[in-house]
């Protein structure tokens, strides 16, 4: 494999490593659906505890996966995937490129 590709590889390693747990991939597929939901509204449609999302969303946010608003006493949280799905193509192109070699 390529040095370029490796590096491609380890930019992506935090968003990598925040998507291997179930918990993240429902709330990012919850978040993808609906648009736009407060910690209250996810825990509400799914079995995790109202900590432990709120827990999964810092992670997600320090990461770039998603996105807040803050609306009086209410945060809004919504998935922001433009840079993942950037870097997923670069890693896909870069992967392609290697195996033509």
């Amino acid at each position: 494999m390529g040095e370029e590709t490796l590096e491609i590889f380890k930019r992506g390693t935090k968003i990598l490593n925040i998507l291997q747990d179930e918990k993240r991939q429902q709330i990012l597929i919850l978040l993808c659906r609906e648009k736009q939901l407060t910690v209250k509204e996810i825990t509400a449609l799914l079995p995790i505890s109202r900590p432990a999302v709120s827990h999964h969303l810092k992670l997600m946010l320090d990461a770039g996966l998603l996105s807040v608003t803050q609306t009086g006493l209410e945060r809004y949280y919504s998935s922001d995937l433009d840079d993942t799905l950037e870097w997923l193509k670069e890693l896909t192109n870069s992967l392609e490129a290697n195996l033509k070699k």
